[in-house]
């Protein structure tokens, strides 16, 4: 009698920001041995490009647009496990930064699958390095706050983090409301605000702004974009506002 074929093994990858080569060497190596690749939906082409071996499944979660539900997900994930030796979950940014990557280690935890985390650049972390300033700085920024409000209800937009600076994510939608929130707890109306666009691509842009003119709406031409948006918020973000130049379609750029 044959015997059963054990499980391979689940890698959850970070694929990063989104430029191509901030993916970790080690990620890359396992998107070339994979036998089968679920990945998110902004994740750069170029990745998949280095897993033509592989079946690819996209299994992405877009704000306002159809998405996989999680459950059907984790079943796939472990339906795959069951037949493949190297299964790759390509994530964007990093697996375990608003990702939801418990609940699929939970799931193939349940069915005894082993899995693996590869880290990868979140997009705060990349976005300070494009801009050049750090989240932190002596005597302005001791503490930094990573946070999603993404379907947030109106009372947990008033308990936003009162962390000296602030990385949103996935605020495009809410940002004036996050913004008005804010100001009501006590947040200046000159409170710097760097909104940085598609970070680390060629198409990567910010707009550099107040507290209140965010909360006035003034980022309200970036809601119609499907691009991925992040918002930072600190004193550490106020030399960069005050030696914006304007560009011709109405951004600021440092």
């Amino acid at each position: 009698m044959k015997a059963a074929q054990s499980p391979g093994k689940v890698y959850l990858v970070g694929a990063g920001p989104g430029a191509s080569d901030l993916i970790t060497v080690r990620g890359q190596r396992l998107l070339e041995q994979a036998q089968v690749v679920l990945h998110d939906a902004l994740v750069d082409p170029q990745m998949l490009a280095w897993c033509k071996q592989a079946t690819l499944f996209a299994v992405g979660k877009r704000c306002g647009k159809h998405s996989c539900a999680q459950t059907f997900i984790n079943k796939r994930l472990v339906d795959a496990a069951m037949r493949h030796k190297v299964v790759v979950r390509l994530k964007g940014g990093d697996p375990m930064m608003f990702g939801r990557a418990d609940e699929e280690i939970r799931a193939l935890q349940a069915a005894g699958i082993d899995y693996e985390v590869v880290p990868g650049v979140t997009a705060a972390l990349a976005a300070s390095a494009s801009l050049g300033q750090s989240l932190t700085l002596r005597g302005a920024a001791r503490s930094v706050a990573f946070c999603t409000l993404a379907k947030a209800e109106e009372a947990q937009l008033a308990q936003l983090p009162q962390a000296d600076t602030l990385a949103i994510y996935m605020g495009r939608r809410q940002a004036a409301g996050i913004a008005q929130s804010l100001l009501a707890q006590g947040r200046p109306a000159d409170w710097p605000v760097c909104v940085v666009e598609s970070v680390s691509t060629a198409q990567e842009r910010r707009l550099f702004i107040t507290l209140d003119a965010l909360a006035q709406g003034a980022a309200s031409h970036w809601l119609s974009t499907d691009a991925p948006a992040l918002l930072l918020l600190g004193a550490v973000f106020g030399n960069r506002e005050q030696h914006a130049s304007v560009l011709a379609d109405g951004w600021l750029r440092a």
